[in-house]
């Protein structure tokens, strides 16, 4: 009995752990797919984000510093930050983390 309950309880600490990482991908998918949308709809005085050279160069810059969780900066990366933020108003606002994320979805 007691095996059987200390087996049901880790089941349930599994489930409620597999749940909440999808519920954190599902919400930074969230994020990322509305930054992107509202980088895609540049007003017409500036050209796209996406085809910047820019923002292009600091992919690489970007996934290091997603995998190091912010403790890499390159300098590309903080040249495409203030692109970003000066081109598209709505990112001004948007941590580092949401914009390097949405570098990497373009």
């Amino acid at each position: 009995m007691r095996k059987t309950l200390i087996a049901a309880t880790l089941g349930m600490l599994v489930m409620a752990d597999l749940a909440q990482a999808q519920t954190l991908v599902a919400t930074s998918n969230i994020i990322v797919r509305a930054f992107g949308r509202s980088i895609d709809f540049t007003s017409d005085t500036t050209t796209s984000i996406r085809d910047s050279k820019i923002v292009q160069d600091a992919h690489d810059d970007a996934a290091s510093f997603v995998a190091s969780k912010g403790d890499i900066r390159g300098a590309q990366l903080e040249a495409a930050f203030t692109t970003i933020r000066h081109r598209v108003p709505e990112a001004r606002d948007a941590s580092d983390q949401v914009l390097a994320e949405a570098i990497l979805a373009l």
